[in-house]
């Protein structure tokens, strides 16, 4: 009988080492090395047959180029965030927390898809189970076929049968090899099945999608090497208590990583939102104090958003300062900018600062909506509705010019607002005589707010 072989990996960065320290030579985490067995073969049962092999070393300069040819999904809100189609042979990991919707938006691409072989790999679930599923979908596809299996062996002689042309897997942590002896959901299991689907992907040219757990903290599990081997991070997430989910670009060899995309959750599977600011927007049958609307840019998207902040006199002593999809320093930093170059005694009050929707916004450009939504619940008089805004605050009180201020106005404008407050030397660039918006330049907080309040 063959002795038992172990190693210790890393579950931060997936190292492997012979024995167990307390913290990891490679990343310097501490108390991260775990035990698991390992048994790797002198042979590996062939992740791909002897009739694809790779080539030789080339000169780069007798490689044929070609406009790459992105395939289609059918699903615009997906092409957006891969950067305009999925690229052959690209590896794809999807996360995101249990019961966000992750199975459920990968079936509903693979049943959309009509114009390929689709093969659905699950572990987690029967048959019985996904087909439930896609009558729910109400979607058909002769394309689509389902398998349930998690050794990698087998899938690899099923993929040869049905040649799909694009292979999602459901999830990599249900895989298991036979290289390696450990049990299903390892970091060695997955890292191994992981650098299979890699090799299968490059070779054969097929898309390959695998959809991941996530840990308690918000990070994927298994080993961060996971991460480095795939072409594309996506991350699904959204609030429970709302109905729509963003898909959100972490990494992409292939595109940018500031793109997302938004769904609406339905009893019918994930809506596209092609028009993210029907869902950002509140409809409000009268004005509100403490509410405003910031014209911010995701990626290469526009859309406009609400900012809801909430000022009231601190009883507890020591003043609140809390935030929602908000970075709360941010908010101290401009509370302290009103304070000391405004002359807005902000200091002894409790501030509440939220973005409606959940979204987590990180655009400068939404730094004066902030300000004049604190400004308004302070004094307690509302802003128009039909005013929204697009600048940055700076530590001196002025207020700085943002990027893209054209595809901002052109979405207020769809919209249907009628002023929009920007910096002034971003209006140096801008013709007002092209846009039916009314453009309101402005260069000091104090600006705004004898614009709005007096």
């Amino acid at each position: 009988m063959a002795k038992v072989k172990t190693a210790f990996f890393c579950t931060s960065c997936g190292a492997q080492q012979s024995k167990w320290m307390g913290k990891c030579p490679a990343c310097g985490e501490w108390n991260t090395l775990v035990e698991e067995v390992i048994q790797r073969e002198e042979k590996r049962t062939g992740v791909l047959r002897s009739g694809s092999q790779r080539p030789g070393p080339r000169l780069i300069s007798d490689v044929s180029f070609e406009h790459e040819q992105r395939i289609n999904t059918k699903d615009s809100e997906l092409n957006r965030v891969l950067g305009g189609g999925l690229v052959p042979g690209s590896l794809v990991l999807i996360g995101g927390e249990p019961g966000i919707g992750k199975s459920t938006l990968m079936l509903q691409v693979a049943l959309k898809c009509t114009g390929l072989k689709i093969l659905y790999i699950s572990g987690e679930e029967s048959e019985q189970q996904l087909r439930m599923r896609a009558e729910r979908l109400g979607i058909e596809n002769e394309n689509c076929f389902i398998l349930t299996e998690t050794n990698t062996q087998a899938v690899f002689q099923h993929l040869e049968q049905v040649q799909p042309g694009i292979v999602i897997i459901d999830s990599i942590q249900t895989l298991q090899t036979d290289i390696i002896e450990s049990s299903a959901g390892s970091i060695s299991q997955i890292k191994e099945c992981a650098g299979e689907m890699q090799k299968y992907a490059k070779i054969s040219n097929v898309p390959v999608f695998l959809i991941g757990h996530i840990t308690k903290d918000g990070s994927l599990a298994g080993p961060k090497i996971l991460e480095h081997m795939v072409d594309t991070v996506l991350q699904f997430e959204g609030d429970r208590n709302y109905g729509y989910r963003i898909l959100r670009s972490l990494k992409n060899r292939f595109g940018s990583t500031s793109e997302l995309g938004i769904y609406e959750m339905h009893d019918s599977g994930m809506r596209e939102v092609s028009n993210p600011s029907e869902i950002l927007l509140s409809q409000h049958d009268e004005e509100v104090s403490g509410i405003a609307i910031a014209a911010m840019v995701e990626g290469l998207r526009p859309m406009l958003i609400e900012t809801q902040a909430l000022v009231s006199t601190a009883v507890y002593g020591t003043p609140q300062r809390s935030t929602t999809g908000f970075n709360v320093r941010r908010l101290n930093m401009l509370l302290a900018v009103l304070e000391k170059r405004s002359g807005f005694r902000l200091g002894h009050k409790d501030v509440f600062l939220n973005i409606a929707g959940g979204l987590d916004v990180e655009d400068p450009a939404i730094d004066l909506a902030i300000v004049t939504a604190i400004l308004s619940s302070n004094q307690d008089e509302p802003i128009s509705t039909k005013t929204c805004f697009a600048a940055e605050v700076g530590l001196s009180g002025e207020i700085r010019p943002v990027n893209r201020i054209e595809q901002r106005i052109s979405e207020a404008e769809k919209l249907g607002f009628d002023r929009i407050f920007i910096s002034r030397y971003n209006s140096r660039s801008l013709d007002q005589s092209r846009h039916s918006i009314e453009l309101i330049p402005v260069s000091k907080v104090q600006e705004v707010y004898k614009a709005l309040f007096r």
